[in-house]
């Protein structure tokens, strides 16, 4: 029994520490983040941001909880499934393009409902891919998958839930292991405990964790007060709210999440001292 206690107090995962990592590598992954974010940007499509809806994401945030996934995987995730049906999207409309010039009329109709019959499948293979990427903690099993799927009355088989993994691979290129806002957050985070910063990490990192998720899920409400205060208009036109939705695709992703999760943070802290003085 003793054996066992300590195998199980050497697993446990004993949280943040920041601080003590050389400045030259702090410096190096500032600027591959920074050129990694510009690149994305660069190459960013209009429809991104499509798929990333409040309930898609609360739903797959309540999947990766349910299956005890790292914060990390869960953000992973949405990411994946944002990049895949973004490309899904685009192939499809180049698909239906070419079909209507060649004189075979629309078929769009069809390939919508491929997108929506899919759905549900390749939501859970993208949680499936992002648990992959963290093998040091819970890995989403096959087996494990298609009980949920069964849950929802889904008869897919295993080798078709294999065969959606590897479309969403393929559709990638097997670039799935990108950078998610959190990347961002915890490199900061690591700046401040370089610099001495006195406050406790575990409760900063627990902060920006719950900043990040109220950015994903609230991300709507949040661009849309954000125009209000922009134009100084309470009611913006539909052509206003249609250019902000446009930036919107771009603005909010990585280094901006987590760049605006960390300053709320000392936004939070800083209203708090001044409360007490």
């Amino acid at each position: 029994m003793g054996s066992q206690a300590q195998a199980a107090s050497r697993c446990r995962d004993p949280g943040p520490a920041f601080g003590s990592v050389a400045p030259e590598a702090i410096e190096d992954a500032l600027i591959r983040l920074a050129a990694e974010n510009e690149q994305h940007l660069s190459v960013l499509p209009e429809e991104a941001g499509c798929f990333r809806e409040p309930r898609i994401v609360e739903f797959m945030f309540l999947l990766a909880d349910q299956w005890h996934l790292d914060q990390a995987a869960r953000y992973q995730a949405v990411e994946l499934l944002e990049r895949f049906m973004t490309k899904q999207v685009e192939q499809i409309s180049k698909s239906s393009r070419r079909h209507c010039e060649q004189g075979g009329g629309s078929s769009w109709s069809s390939l919508e409902d491929q997108i929506y019959n899919t759905f549900v499948l390749r939501l859970v293979s993208c949680v499936q891919l992002a648990s992959k990427l963290s093998l040091h903690y819970n890995r989403v099993t096959s087996d494990v998958a298609l009980k949920f799927l069964q849950s929802l009355k889904y008869s897919y088989t295993k080798q078709e839930l294999l065969e959606s993994e590897l479309a969403v691979l393929k559709a990638l290129h097997f670039q799935v292991n990108v950078s998610t806002p959190l990347a961002y957050v915890e490199l900061l985070l690591e700046v401040l405990g370089y610099n001495g910063c006195l406050l406790p990490t575990k409760p900063l990192h627990q902060m920006c964790i719950e900043l990040l998720d109220f950015s994903y899920l609230a991300r709507d409400a949040i661009y849309d007060t954000l125009l209000k205060i922009t134009i100084e208009n309470s009611a913006p036109s539909k052509l206003q709210v249609n250019h902000q939705h446009k930036r919107v695709h771009i603005k909010p992703w990585a280094l901006e999440a987590g760049c605006g999760a960390f300053e709320l943070y000392h936004w939070h802290h800083f209203t708090e001292h001044t409360r007490v003085f």
